[in-house]
């Protein structure tokens, strides 16, 4: 018979599913239950809840047997004995919060006196690992400085002997006697007296030769009108080598009147135009800007 057939399929199918979904149900319902076992154990659960995990522990012996192992485990830590606390604990905790209160009250009556003396105490305890690591930063920071200032302050010991040397030599002798202190600027310089008076400065500059034809350049005034000012200005790069003499590197600037430029070169290859290497203490080769510009002076009778 096909429809008794179809119907009896259909009830073993509903009667499948119901069972599923009880042993689901009764899957959650476990979960449910062993989160309240330990309150169930311990008479921490209202009348309801404790009939409803009565009612399940019955049916389950999965929560039964987890209740067994609860109830073993509280009866073992029942028979543990209660620790017995040291017999100077409570005097040291009472010591100790005496101790506290007494300095709350004394640091509530301070002066500042007592602050300051408090604070002196506590600062001059010894640190050795403190003092030991501070004085040999001091020491290292000591030793760079003083490298680093030794190089010029035996420039400007060189440059202060020179300048004396040259002042002895360059001072007449009755004036000196009278202790006068009386440069001549009549009498001719020596290269070796410029390039000393120049020590502290030579290794960023040449000293100028001054018995060369360079420092001996000068032009003859020529009138000019007041808007030609500054057109007979001029920049120039000029290569200095190992003995003094130079050369024209470049032109940055051109005067407007090239006989200026023409007589300028000319000084830098008649002779020398700076002192020589050597006395200067500088480098062999070195690289020069020279700007110059038209000064107009008036002769005056002295």
């Amino acid at each position: 018979m096909p429809i008794l057939i179809w119907h009896q399929h259909l009830g073993e199918r509903q009667e499948a599913i119901g069972n599923r979904q009880s042993k689901i149900g009764n899957a959650m319902s476990c979960d449910y239950i062993q989160q309240s076992l330990s309150l169930y154990v311990d008479d921490g659960l209202t009348a309801d809840e404790r009939l409803t995990v009565y009612q399940h522990l019955e049916v389950c012996p999965v929560c039964r047997a987890h209740v067994g192992e609860l109830r073993n485990l509280r009866s073992n830590l029942a028979m543990l004995s209660t620790p017995v606390p040291p017999a100077d604990l409570i005097p040291a905790i009472n010591s100790a919060l005496a101790a506290k209160a007494a300095e709350r009250r004394a640091r509530r009556n301070a002066t500042t006196m007592d602050a300051v003396n408090d604070w002196a105490l506590k600062w001059l305890q010894p640190r050795p690992m403190r003092y030991a690591f501070s004085s040999f930063a001091s020491i290292i920071i000591f030793t760079a400085v003083f490298a680093a200032l030794r190089p010029h302050m035996i420039a400007l010991r060189e440059a202060t002997l020179a300048f004396e040397q040259v002042q002895l030599t360059t001072v007449p002798n009755d004036l000196s006697v009278a202790g006068y202190d009386i440069y001549d600027i009549t009498k001719p310089i020596s290269p070796e007296s410029y390039a000393a008076l120049r020590t502290p400065y030579n290794t960023e500059s040449p000293s100028l030769n001054p018995g060369g034809a360079l420092a001996m350049l000068s032009w003859e005034p020529r009138e000019l009108h007041e808007s030609a000012k500054g057109q007979d200005d001029m920049m120039i790069v000029a290569d200095v080598f190992t003995n003094g003499s130079a050369s024209l590197a470049n032109v940055m600037q051109a005067p407007r009147d090239r006989r200026m430029l023409q007589d300028f070169e000319r000084a830098l290859r008649q002779d020398a135009a700076f002192v020589p290497a050597s006395v200067d203490r500088r480098a062999e080769t070195m690289r020069v800007v020279f700007s110059i510009q038209r000064v107009d002076v008036h002769e005056r009778d002295y």
